[in-house]
């Protein structure tokens, strides 16, 4: 994974000038990236985590590139680490989260489309150590959002289960009890 070459094409489509809690957007990215690493995730997981914002978000509307644009995260990041970052971006969360109860089958909704689909396991697990790198980062970052979404999301955490990876299951346990 290129990291110099990500974080300048994430610079080149603004993520530096955008305001996120902790700073911007950028430092956020860079941030996700790095628990991902402490985390010991592999190299596709690391590269999807510095881009999972490239489209947008359920949580986060401002998208650094269109998903029409695809190609160009492709060419970028690889096939596998651009395929979790659409999972990442597309997720419907009023729809998927509360369907998430531990299993490995559950509809998971595609905000883009509307189809629902049955990711496979390792993109469920990427999927779950993202989110839950994502939303530590954020609360960490803002006390007024990890008031109010803290305990929503240590229980969306918890009913992952063994999706979460163990690393991540104890970051979560560290920082929202």
């Amino acid at each position: 994974m290129d990291c110099e070459a990500i974080e300048e094409f994430l610079r080149i489509r603004g993520a530096d000038g955008m305001p996120h809690p902790g700073g911007t957007l950028l430092g956020h990215l860079g941030r996700v990236q790095g628990m991902l690493a402490e985390w010991g995730v592999d190299a596709d997981v690391r590269a999807a985590g510095l881009c999972h914002a490239a489209y947008g978000t359920d949580g986060f509307a401002h998208g650094l590139l269109a998903v029409a644009d695809r190609a160009t995260l492709v060419a970028l990041i690889g096939e596998r680490a651009e395929a979790l970052v659409y999972l990442y971006a597309s997720c419907d969360r009023g729809a998927v989260y509360p369907r998430v109860d531990g299993t490995t089958e559950f509809a998971f909704r595609d905000r883009f489309t509307g189809r629902e689909l049955s990711p496979p396991v390792d993109q469920l697990r990427a999927f779950f150590d993202i989110t839950a790198a994502n939303e530590l980062d954020v609360l960490a970052h803002n006390a007024e959002l990890a008031e109010r979404y803290g305990p929503g999301l240590r229980a969306l955490l918890t009913r992952a289960g063994t999706l979460l990876s163990p690393a991540a299951r104890a970051a979560v346990t560290q920082q929202l009890g």
